[in-house]
């Protein structure tokens, strides 16, 4: 799996109240989450509070929204942003938000968006060829008063922490702006879950469970493959590459790690803690790994060849010499975007099957990978 920095997240200034306590409403109905740990929800009499408590990784405060329904008056409650229902117009920052829309039928109210070239959806890429949206630029570098006069009724944003400067600009200028956390969640479910995050920001909350529960139930029956053969050999498997002679793997404790474990892998760094990537050395993989039969997420190179020449000492591993390595390239946007850094976190019952028909093929023996493929196989 890439490292996390490799995944796309836009750094904007955001709206940021004081750190003072905020006020509390007496009688909200707190609405349980299964598996998200990074926001709560709770419902009022025609309005909704959602608090995000992990925005970024080791944050040390959090982010209350409130979201209005028509015609609602607003309650007395401190917040960081107010959204008021119905909304029409919406910008993004990260690929991973936009089968959030997708999934809810609401991909024309995407207004805006940075690097047009990240982006998967053909839904999202019907609207941009029909002139319906807005190139905000890449990264820390996209136009902010672009996004302000473009007027939206919220922009969801991914972030660091790295980058909270001129912290009331979006605020003075009446944008909401919501951070999204969902990157910080490491069970496989609770960054699926938080489409329920956007399904009240768009009024279809009803919708986002109902989405958010048919994916639940379909990464439950692809496990219960696995959970049900307790005699199943788990072949060892290799993760991640060298990136100037540092080795980004999985940590144990992180998203990749764990779907590959409900896979039925044996993944060779599981005894290395931590929920981002971890980095090792050269000589460190090559003696633990050396002989794993299967190679998983070996970036994005087209062809055996072409990774044995960019980087001559993966020769040296069994997964190559056998050509058992696979990458998630099988599907791409019209300009190269990834379909996997896109929808993978909110379908990893997708991803989980991938690594099941990889790993255990006798177990699919009808399934079709969606997101990997691998590599020099027809």
């Amino acid at each position: 799996m890439r490292p996390i920095h490799q995944i796309f997240f836009f750094l904007v200034i955001v709206f940021i109240s004081c750190q003072s306590p905020k006020t509390e409403i007496i009688g909200l109905e707190t609405v349980s989450l299964t598996y998200a740990k990074g926001f709560e929800v709770k419902k009022g009499e025609g309005f909704w509070i959602l608090e995000v408590n992990q925005p970024w990784t080791g944050a040390d405060k959090s982010y209350r929204y409130l979201i209005l329904n028509e015609e609602v008056e607003k309650p007395e409650v401190e917040v960081d942003a107010v959204v008021k229902l119905p909304v029409d117009r919406v910008i993004l920052t990260s690929t991973t938000q936009i089968p959030h829309l997708d999934l809810l039928g609401d991909s024309e109210k995407l207004i805006g968006f940075p690097n047009f070239d990240l982006i998967s959806s053909q839904k999202v890429w019907g609207q941009i060829e029909s002139g319906k949206m807005t190139d905000l630029g890449s990264g820390p570098s996209a136009n902010l008063e672009m996004m302000i006069d473009l007027q939206p009724d919220w922009v969801m944003i991914s972030t660091l922490g790295e980058d909270l400067r001129q912290l009331d600009l979006l605020g003075q200028s009446g944008v909401p702006a919501l951070i999204n956390g969902e990157y910080v969640e490491q069970h496989p479910l609770g960054r699926a879950e938080w489409i329920k995050f956007t399904g009240i920001l768009l009024g279809k909350y009803e919708e986002a469970v109902g989405v958010f529960e048919e994916i639940e139930k379909a990464y439950q029956e692809a496990e219960s493959l696995i959970k049900n053969q307790p005699n199943l050999e788990k072949p060892e498997v290799l993760s991640g590459v060298l990136y100037e002679d540092v080795w980004y793997v999985p940590g144990a404790d992180s998203w990749g790690a764990k779907i590959l474990q409900n896979a039925g892998g044996d993944y060779v760094f599981s005894d290395q803690d931590g929920s981002g990537s971890i980095q090792l050395s050269y000589e460190y993989v090559l003696n633990r790994a050396m002989d794993a039969p299967i190679w998983i997420g070996s970036a994005d190179y087209e062809s055996v060849e072409q990774m044995g020449d960019a980087e001559p000492r993966y020769r040296s591993f069994q997964a190559f010499q056998n050509g058992s390595i696979y990458t998630y390239t099988k599907k791409k946007g019209p300009k190269g975007g990834l379909e996997y850094f896109e929808l993978g976190y909110v379908r990893p019952d997708l991803v989980l099957k991938d690594l099941i028909k990889i790993l255990h093929p006798q177990l699919l023996s009808d399934y079709d990978l969606y997101f990997y493929r691998q590599l020099d196989e027809n």
